[in-house]
């Protein structure tokens, strides 16, 4: 599962010059360079011609400052030099070390907060980075904007020895995952669980136990995984939510989401519980 390195440290402060990690990114997606992928010092980007046209601190890192680099709006993979390649993130899962590519989840996250807050969500007026915070703030009316984050429950729903997986409509052919659902206003993470499961698989869980969570920047989401025993009801999936869900035993699992995600390792860890 993908995490910050723990030795990072979030920071605002920070400028950008040549020898500072640069995450660099044209609209969504990650440049690198095809034959060093890698946190690379700003400077190369420089050098084969980039110019930013919005930055913003991530953090630090074994005494490096990693900054965020949006590229002008208008341009497109197909405008960079040849020496670049750009990709959303997903494509660069096993070529980036994790260190790099958790931090660039980071900043994408924090280039995406900026671009869909230059104006003010109540009058329209312009906004402007306040200075010690993560937040754009109207010049107008004085209405402040911080990164949003959006909740999202996963939970794997265990029968005995049985795993209750579903294949989302979206899903790549034969991949299967934990459920998985956002949470509505007024409710906590536990209803969210219940309504979901209910929702999507027409089942009922009690006993539910919190694993672990992972920030999911598709576009800004924290997964936040529990465990849970089934209850009771005919598993029927909404076709709506699900192309498949089926009861699966640890010894017969289907093919599973990559291991850089908070589901694997909730399924894997799951399995292992159950001495599969």
């Amino acid at each position: 599962m993908l995490r910050t390195p723990p030795d990072f440290e979030s920071a605002i402060d920070l400028a950008l010059d040549d020898d500072a990690i640069a995450h660099v990114f044209v609209r969504d997606s990650l440049v690198q360079f095809a034959d060093s992928p890698g946190g690379l010092p700003w400077r190369f980007y420089r050098e084969v011609g980039l110019r930013p046209a919005r930055v913003h601190p991530v953090g630090r890192l074994d005494g490096r400052s990693h900054l965020a680099i949006a590229l002008e709006d208008t341009a497109t993979a197909e405008d960079l030099p040849p020496a670049l390649r750009a990709g959303g993130l997903r494509s660069w899962f096993g070529a980036v070390d994790d260190a790099t590519l958790a931090i660039a989840m980071r900043a994408v996250q924090v280039l995406e907060w900026d671009r869909t807050h230059r104006f003010c969500g109540a009058c329209g007026g312009p906004t402007e980075i306040m200075a010690g915070e993560r937040a754009r703030r109207c010049a107008a009316c004085g209405l402040a904007a911080y990164p949003r984050i959006a909740p999202a429950m996963m939970v794997l729903v265990t029968r005995g020895r049985e795993l209750l997986l579903g294949r989302g409509i979206n899903f790549p052919p034969g991949r299967y995952s934990a459920l998985a659902g956002f949470l509505e206003a007024g409710e906590t993470i536990e209803e969210t669980v219940i309504r979901e499961v209910r929702e999507e698989a027409n089942v009922e869980v009690t006993d539910l136990r919190y694993f672990g969570s992972q920030s999911w920047p598709f576009p800004n989401s924290l997964m936040i995984a529990f465990r849970a025993e089934y209850a009771g009801g005919e598993m029927r999936p909404d076709p709506a939510e699900l192309a498949d869900a089926q009861w699966f035993t640890p010894d017969a699992l289907p093919q599973l989401p990559p291991r850089i995600s908070i589901a694997r390792a909730l399924i894997e860890a799951t399995v292992a519980e159950l001495g599969g």
